[in-house]
């Protein structure tokens, strides 16, 4: 699963419109504030030899000073869970500052609560700051349950690429809850395989249709595994041949890995 887009164009011929690319201009006001992305600390987290207990501690004390203190506060709980938290970071998803606005949806997605869901939705849905629709995006995937399912396909649809591949990383887990969620999901994601303009969105829609596939019918299932064949032969990016490659592995279907092993006789893949 990749979080690096670059430009490329369609694998596929006769396809729509490119979707509309990232300008680069993700909120601006945050980049001389920012001095890295939560997610990414989120994504390598690793057991740590603290007193969790008193971190979190410390963590609510945070919460409840200057800014300056809030932010030291929700990086806190973008680390631990605390079900002490969420009182106080629910308020901070309408903070005027989207840094603030943004630390506060990645620990609600460390910390997920019902309570959030409604907030979260509204933020995707409405909020202007790219880098918390992608903190949004990330954070709705610890949300299955939820009503998450359709405002995540329309951002695969019509958001910038920094949260399209977020989106399509959680509808993995927003169609993973069973066949009527996990169907829809894996058709806007083949849709976004085919269509997209970004590599990394079309890698994670490969990386999430391999994990939906177990809970499609078998109709969408063959659908899925040509239009991983098909990308695995005609993506330009190399990245995104090597995504769908290995979710068709990782699929362990003897007919689509005897499929795999002709191409690799035949010269067609390495």
């Amino acid at each position: 699963m990749s979080d690096a887009a670059l430009p490329f164009p369609e694998p596929f011929p006769d396809s729509p419109a490119e979707l509309a690319l990232d300008p680069e201009v993700l909120a601006r006001e945050l980049a001389a504030e920012l001095l890295g992305d939560p997610l990414d600390e989120i994504e390598a987290l690793e057991p740590a030899a603290v007193d969790v207990a008193a971190e979190c501690d410390l963590g609510l004390s945070l919460l409840q000073g200057s800014q300056e203190q809030r932010m030291q506060g929700l990086r806190i709980f973008c680390e631990h869970r605390d079900p002490r938290a969420i009182p106080l970071l629910l308020p901070l998803l309408q903070a005027p500052c989207a840094v603030l606005r943004m630390s506060a949806v990645y620990a609600l997605g460390r910390n997920p609560h019902p309570l959030a869901v409604e907030p979260l939705l509204g933020l995707l849905h409405a909020d202007d700051n790219g880098y918390v629709r992608k903190a949004v995006a990330w954070s709705l995937g610890n949300y299955p349950d939820a009503p998450i399912l359709n405002p995540l396909i329309r951002s695969l649809q019509l958001d910038v690429a920094a949260v399209r591949l977020w989106a399509a990383s959680s509808l993995a887990d927003a169609g993973a809850t069973g066949a009527a969620k996990a169907d829809p999901a894996a058709a806007q994601l083949l849709q976004s395989l085919r269509i997209d303009s970004e590599p990394a969105v079309r890698s994670n829609s490969a990386w999430s249709l391999g994990r939906l596939y177990g809970d499609l019918v078998e109709p969408r299932q063959e659908a899925v595994v040509e239009a991983l064949l098909h990308t695995l032969l005609h993506d330009g990016d190399p990245t995104v041949r090597d995504e769908a490659r290995l979710a068709l592995e990782q699929l362990e279907q003897p007919e689509v890995l005897d499929r795999l092993q002709t191409l690799v006789d035949e010269g067609m893949i390495s």
